[in-house]
């Protein structure tokens, strides 16, 4: 992407200097207001970026579906007496069998508990049928509704207990598990942000070359992050928008992706202009001018395909798409606005050692784009054929993926929480350890819960608290959580129990699950129209519109099978998170479109300027292609630093995103769709005015005739 002199510059003249009058002020003052009006900003921006993490809600109702029976159940339940229950299992353990010494010490350790915490009921132990495991349910409402307190007991529970001399204690349940997810969602932000910045860092010393150049957008695309961070934190004190961290951590991955992208192509175009331009803020504005529209179309792609996203019942979801377009936006007007003044008052010099000089040709050398694309004109229709069929292929692996990810699995590293789980499903097969929570109007309590113990697949009935006409029944499956036989357990306890909310870990999976599949059919299509409109108004063509909504379906396609040939055989996940197929497919296409806006803007323009189709096409892949390669593999690197989070669900969309992009940046992009403009020709403009031939006026006879004398 550097530049050496060839030709000596010509002299600017004075006029190219200053301006004529108010030009030239207009030159010099222009990029310092826009510094100073970007320190105003972040001056106030600054203190409020700080709290968006206070805001942060990771509490079960902030995931489940608005509208599903198990969030009826969570909220019931903390206008209960004491508010939401928190509930930890002890699990004692010993090879061979407890003994009564282990006995002793379990009912030492639980009375010591029971004396620190106020419990909802005596704390009762049940013991396996082989002797080797002892349960000791603990049920409080001491912490109520408040997250820190919830954990602080479980910490508490945790200190009190011990084991030793071949006696193994874990502390499990539905609080234990919340406790260990909250630990690994606070170190999120801080891992993701360092490792994000390094990853952007050492890509763009890669790219440019240059001691200097790397930092400028390094910097704007930070100063980005914090302003989205403010706006984002607006958000939720003036409209009450659910900020989880899962959606936080996405928000910083696309701000530092795509702001990077948008600076490699600004950076990339300004160094053409600055060789046909003498004044660097003349060649700033007609970098602008020539790239300004596709990077607006780009981001308003993402933006509108994220805002899609508000049509979905699924609370984590329907917040993660104003949270991802702030984002997108944010790093948009940073880079469009403070990078180019930042750029413009450093000069030409911020390019050294490779600076760009004014009158100096471009270097001649063919690129690999180049290469690539004489390949692709040569054979057009095979490379086409030949690059779908390759597509179809890998995405036949998506038959390969395991089924829905249960709770438990959700970990990359197994907690303590986990262990208990699995380690309870073993010992008490007959009965899970995990209730089923029932919310029953009081006046019906016994009756339901006499038809809920008729329910085949239930173990046992426990009643708890009652408030406001509501009555709290604990029901027990004979089934392990999340299993076939638990699953049938609570579609029959709803089918049976009219008037009553079901609702528990369990059956909030359950209902992830369901309203996903709801999601997905409104969703998608919605994605797809907003992308498609776009394209329409930015290309005026349907039909190049619709070769590249085909070209990222595609792509998607292939990153899911990908996925089925490497997430259970090589990184051993037992299955795929019910959001994944929805948020993958709206990153992928949104995301993946814009290197096809890049592509096609360029040949656009060069069909305006006169070129035949052919010429056109490879023209704009030999000028963008190294750009977009760089944007690719900047986006991709961003989304793969995800896959070093501890949490499946954030591993599978690092690396969906990352193959997808690098996908859609060297296939697809690269031979299909410059494959397929080659075969449409002019068709690919339809039905705009590019698309018809341009016809030479016929000349008169007489001239014909004078011509041929």
């Amino acid at each position: 992407m550097g530049s050496t002199t060839s030709a000596p510059a010509p002299a600017p003249t004075p006029a190219s200097r200053t301006g004529p009058g108010g030009a030239g002020r207009h030159r010099r003052t222009l990029p310092w207001a826009v510094l100073a009006l970007w320190i105003a900003v972040v001056a106030v921006a600054l203190p409020f970026a700080g709290k968006l993490e206070e805001a942060q809600r990771d509490n079960v109702v902030d995931y489940l579906p608005a509208s599903a029976d198990s969030t009826q159940v969570a909220k019931i339940e903390q206008s209960l007496p004491g508010g939401a229950t928190t509930e930890v299992v002890l699990v004692y353990t010993r090879d061979g069998g407890l003994t009564a010494a282990d006995r002793g010490a379990v009912d030492g350790q639980v009375a010591a508990i029971a004396a620190e915490h106020r419990l909802t009921a005596p704390p009762q132990s049940v013991p396996s049928k082989d002797g080797g495991t002892l349960m000791v349910p603990l049920v409080t409402t001491e912490p109520g509704n408040d997250e820190e307190k919830q954990a602080a007991f479980v910490e508490d529970v945790r200190g009190a207990v011990s084991g030793g001399d071949g006696l193994r204690v874990e502390v499990g349940g539905p609080a234990a598990l919340q406790t260990d997810m909250e630990e690994v969602f606070s170190t999120i932000d801080g891992t993701l942000t360092f490792a994000t910045v390094a990853v952007v860092t050492v890509l763009l010393i890669i790219t440019y070359r240059s001691p200097f150049l790397w930092l400028v957008p390094l910097f704007a695309v930070g100063v980005a992050a914090l302003l989205t961070r403010a706006a984002v934190y607006g958000l939720v004190e003036g409209f009450g928008l659910t900020v989880t961290s899962q959606s936080a951590g996405v928000m910083t991955v696309l701000v530092f992706g795509a702001g990077t992208d948008y600076a490699l192509l600004l950076v990339a175009r300004y160094r053409e202009e600055l060789r046909r331009h003498p004044l660097p803020y003349d060649a700033m504005a007609a970098a602008l001018r020539g790239c300004g529209p596709a990077v607006l179309a780009s981001s308003g792609t993402v933006a509108a395909g994220l805002l899609c996203l508000l049509a979905a019942d699924l609370n984590s979801v329907s917040g993660l798409g104003p949270v991802g377009a702030v984002g997108v936006v944010g790093a948009l007007v940073a880079m469009m606005t403070l990078l180019p003044a930042l750029l413009v008052l450093l000069g030409r010099r911020v390019f050294w050692p490779l600076v760009p000089a004014y009158g100096a040709e471009a270097p001649n050398r063919t690129s690999l784009f180049a290469r690539m694309g004489g390949s692709a004109g040569r054979r057009p229709l095979a490379v086409l054929l030949t690059g779908v069929t390759l597509l179809g292929a890998l995405a036949l692996g998506a038959f390969n993926l395991p089924g829905v990810l249960k709770t438990e699995d959700g970990f990359t590293d197994r907690p303590e929480s986990v262990s208990a789980m699995e380690r309870l499903a073993d010992a008490y097969p007959e009965r899970s350890a995990q209730p089923i929570s029932v919310i029953a109007p009081t006046g019906r309590a016994e009756e339901l819960r006499a038809e809920a113990e008729a329910v085949d697949g239930v173990a046992g009935v426990e009643r708890g608290r009652s408030a406001d006409g509501w009555t709290e029944l604990a029901v027990f499956a004979e089934d392990p959580p999340e299993s076939a036989g638990e699953t049938a357990t609570i579609e029959g306890l709803r089918d049976r129990l009219a008037g009553a909310h079901v609702g528990g870990p369990s059956a909030q999976a359950l209902d992830l699950a369901d309203t996903n599949a709801r999601d997905r059919t409104i969703v998608i299509p919605l994605v797809l129209g907003a992308v498609l409109l776009i394209l329409i108004a930015l290309l005026r063509s349907v039909v190049a519109a619709a070769v590249l909504t085909a070209a990222v379906v595609a792509v998607w396609g292939a990153a899911w099978g990908l996925g089925g040939l490497v997430f259970e055989p090589l990184f051993g996940f037992q299955g795929v998170d019910p959001t994944m197929p929805l948020l993958s497919f709206v990153f992928l296409v949104a995301l993946g479109v814009d290197y096809g806006i890049f592509l096609m803007h360029r040949m656009r323009e060069e069909a305006l300027a006169g070129r035949e189709p052919a010429d056109a096409a490879l023209t704009a892949l030999r000028t963008t292609g190294g750009v977009i390669a760089s944007a690719g593999v900047v986006l991709a690197a961003t989304f793969a630093v995800l896959m070093n989070l501890p949490l499946v669900a954030l591993v599978e969309m690092g690396f969906l995103v990352a193959v997808g992009v690098l996908l859609d940046t060297f296939l697809v992009r690269t031979y299909l769709v410059t494959s397929a403009s080659l075969l449409l020709g002019r068709a690919v403009w339809w039905p705009g005015k590019l698309s018809r031939p341009v016809t030479v006026p016929e000349r008169p006879a007489a001239e014909r005739e004078s011509v041929g004398t």
